[in-house]
């Protein structure tokens, strides 16, 4: 998995989006942009196509991660897998209810990295399937 498919960084910090798409492109996956706040990220998605963004919790400026992935969500539909070093009771509340796809804990191990992307890319993709599907939807289907 992984081949071509896009994910958009958004991470404030230089060092660490460096890193990330590093890692990325290692494990096959393309990074045609990283953003470094929410509102770069939210005018990134608007005009470029994504299967997944890796949305870092802890941006400043006017809106941190957590509400740039609820606009997304609205917006796009698009998976939003969280990037954290906060994973606090309050964190982690606020971060269920824009209902990510996953949830990897900084400093980010690459083998839980990757599993939590293909998770999240294969929920998306049966979820897309399911959608086009309202036999399935309304027959409240479970997603495996």
């Amino acid at each position: 998995m992984g081949t071509q498919q896009q994910i958009l960084i958004v991470e404030n910090e230089g060092l660490i989006a460096d890193d990330l798409q590093s890692r990325l492109e290692r494990l096959g996956y393309r990074v045609p942009a990283i953003a470094f706040s929410g509102s770069q990220a939210l005018q990134v998605a608007r005009t470029t196509r994504f299967d997944l963004v890796l949305m870092d919790i802890g941006l400043k400026g006017e809106m941190d991660g957590i509400e740039a992935a609820e606009i997304l969500q609205h917006e796009i539909q698009i998976p939003i897998v969280f990037v954290t070093a906060h994973a606090d009771a309050d964190t982690v509340r606020r971060a269920l209810a824009a209902e990510p796809f996953g949830f990897v804990l900084k400093p980010i191990v690459i083998e839980a990295l990757r599993a939590t992307i293909e998770i999240a890319l294969r929920r998306s993709d049966v979820e897309r399937r399911l959608s086009g599907s309202p036999q399935l939807v309304a027959a409240g289907t479970r997603l495996p």
